[in-house]
C-alpha cells in the first residue's frame, strides 16, 4: 500500500491562497524544522499556478545564481535569459522583472517566486538579507509578485530574516511556522494499525512527515524500529546528528545537553553536573533550544513566572527516542549488535511510553481532539515537593480547572486513580474558593470507569475513546 505524501495542510494552503489572491505584492516567510513538510507544501501550492520553485544549495553564490537563472528562463520560456551573465542577485532580479515575457505574465496573474532553504544563500553570502531587502523594495514590491522565502534553520530564519536586526525586518507581509502533523492526521498514513500501535509510532517519530513515510505500514512496530533506527546506515540512525550539524555551530555541546535531558537530568544544575559545562554556557544553550522548540522549559502551570526551579524536557519525540536509545548505544550498533539493543529497548519502552503518553494527551487537549468543549488558556504539569499531577489545564474566564492523570496501562481502575488525583488537587492553589473542578483519567484501557468523583465531573478516555473523539 502506498502512503499519501500530502495531508493535513488545509490551513497552511488556505493562508498561501489568501496571500496569492490579495491583490497586492506579498513577501511570505515559511519556516520550520527540517523534514516537517515545507517543500511539499510549497510545491502543492504551486500546482496549477504560475511561478518558479528554486531550492538553494550550499555551493555558493555563483552556482546558486546559475541555477536560479535556469529556473527563471523556464518560467518565462526564454533561453536567452539562461545564457545571460548576471554578476549578482539584484541585477538578476532587475533583469527578470524588466523581461517582456515576465511583465506579460505578471499582468495576467500573480507570479510566485519561491526560494527554498534561503539560509544556504545567507551562509554563502552574509549580505543576502540586505540584497533581498533592496530587491524587494526597489524591484518586486510594486510588481504582481508573491515572493516566498523558506528555510529549515529556524535560528537563521528567526534571526536573519524575521529578527529585529535583520534588513528584511518589517518587509514580510506574512509568515507561517510549519508544525508537525497532528496526531489525528497520522491515521491516514496507517489506516489499518491499532490505536496502540499508532500511539507508539508517535512516541518515536512524532508528526514529522518525512519520518512517517519511512515507516512501512506492512511491518510491525518493532520491525520498523529495527529497520529505521538501529540498523547502521538506515535513514533515522544518524538523522539527529545531521540536524544538529545543520542547526548549531557547536553540536557536541548540544549533544551532551540532549543526552542529559533524555536520561532524566531535568534541572539546570543536573544538566551542568552531567555535561561538565558551566552554568552560563548551559543557560545559553538551553535558551537556544527552547527558542527553536526542541526542548521546553517548565514551571508548575499555576506558578508565577518568577518561579525559580525550572525543569527542561525534550518535546520532540524523535530526538527524545534517539538520545535515549540510539546515541548511548552507538558503539554496540556500530558493531552490528542491533538484536541486543532492540531487546534492551523493548525492556525499557514501557517507562518511555508512560512519559510520552502524557505528552500525547497534552497534545490532544491543546488541539481539542479530546475535551473539545473546553477552552483552556494554560496547559502543563503541576508539582509541589513530592506531589505531581501529569496535566493541569486552566480556564481563567470560567474559573474551570482540569486535573488529568495518564496511565499507559491496561485494565486501569479509574476510581482509584481519581481518588488519588483529588487528594493532590487540594494542594493546587488556584482560586480554590470558587473554581469548578473537572477530572480526567487517560489509559490504554479501563477495568472500571467513572463519571463523577466526589460530585465533580470526571471523564475516562481509553485508546478507543480517543480514536472516536479524533473522528468528530
Amino acid at each position: 500500500m502506498t502512503q499519501p505524501k500530502f495531508v493535513n495542510r488545509e490551513k497552511e494552503l488556505a493562508f498561501l491562497k489568501r496571500m496569492h489572491s490579495s491583490g497586492k505584492s506579498e513577501l511570505v516567510v515559511i519556516y520550520g524544522r527540517r523534514r516537517v513538510g515545507k517543500t511539499e507544501l510549497i510545491l502543492e501550492f504551486l500546482r496549477g499556478r504560475k511561478g518558479l520553485y528554486f531550492l538553494a544549495s550550499s555551493e555558493g553564490d555563483k552556482e546558486n545564481l546559475a541555477n536560479f537563472k535556469r529556473k527563471a528562463s523556464e518560467l518565462i520560456d526564454d533561453e536567452n535569459f539562461s545564457r545571460a551573465e548576471f554578476g549578482d542577485w539584484f541585477f538578476l532580479f532587475d533583469s527578470l522583472a524588466k523581461n517582456i515575457a515576465f511583465a506579460e505574465l505578471a499582468r495576467k496573474t500573480k507570479v510566485i517566486v519561491a526560494i527554498d532553504e534561503f539560509p544556504f544563500l545567507i551562509h554563502s553570502n552574509p549580505s543576502i538579507p540586505s540584497i533581498f531587502q533592496r530587491i524587494w523594495e526597489l524591484i518586486l514590491k510594486n510588481k504582481n509578485v508573491m515572493l516566498i522565502l523558506s528555510g529549515s534553520s529556524v535560528s537563521v530564519m528567526e534571526e536573519k530574516v524575521l529578527g529585529y536586526g535583520s534588513p528584511l525586518y518589517g518587509r514580510r507581509t506574512g509568515q507561517w511556522e510549519l508544525q508537525p502533523l497532528l496526531f489525528a492526521r497520522m491515521r491516514k498514513f496507517f489506516p489499518h494499525c491499532s490505536m496502540e500501535e499508532l500511539a507508539r509510532i508517535w512516541f518515536v517519530i512524532g508528526g514529522i512527515p518525512e519520518y512517517i513515510l519511512k515507516f512501512d505500514p506492512k511491518l510491525g512496530f518493532w520491525q520498523n524500529i529495527r529497520k529505521n533506527f538501529i540498523r547502521k546506515g538506515c535513514y533515522l540512525y544518524r538523522e539527529a546528528e545531521f540536524l544538529l550539524k545543520d542547526e548549531f555551530r557547536e553540536p557536541k555541546n548540544y549533544v551532551l545537553i540532549f543526552k542529559a535531558i533524555a536520561l532524566g537530568k531535568t534541572t539546570s544544575a543536573e544538566i551542568c553536573n552531567y555535561t561538565g559545562l558551566d552554568k552560563g554556557m548551559v543557560s545559553k544553550y538551553l535558551e537556544t533550544l527552547k527558542n527553536i522548540g526542541i526542548i521546553r522549559e517548565e514551571i508548575p502551570v499555576t506558578a508565577s513566572p518568577k518561579f525559580r526551579r525550572r525543569l527542561y524536557f525534550l518535546v520532540d519525540p524523535y530526538f527524545n527516542f534517539w538520545f535515549r536509545y540510539v546515541y548511548p548505544n552507538k558503539i554496540e550498533l556500530e558493531a552490528y549488535r542491533e538484536g541486543e539493543i532492540l531487546s534492551a529497548i523493548k525492556k525499557d519502552f514501557q517507562n518511555y511510553s508512560g512519559f510520552m503518553f502524557e505528552r500525547l494527551v497534552e497534545h490532544l487537549i491543546r488541539e481539542k481532539a479530546v475535551l473539545a468543549g473546553f477552552g483552556f488558556e494554560k496547559i502543563g504539569r503541576w508539582w509541589h515537593k513530592d506531589r505531581e499531577i501529569d496535566i493541569v489545564a486552566l480556564d481563567e474566564n470560567k474559573m474551570k480547572i482540569l486535573f488529568c492523570e495518564c496511565k499507559w496501562k491496561d485494565n486501569v481502575d479509574a476510581g482509584k486513580i481519581a481518588a488519588n488525583l483529588i487528594e493532590k488537587a487540594k494542594l493546587v492553589k488556584w482560586h480554590n474558593d470558587r473554581r469548578k473542578e473537572i477530572y480526567a483519567v487517560f489509559a490504554k484501557s479501563f477495568r472500571k470507569r467513572i463519571t463523577k468523583v466526589e460530585g465533580k465531573k470526571a471523564y475516562c478516555f481509553d485508546l478507543k475513546d480517543i480514536e472516536k473523539a479524533m473522528k468528530r
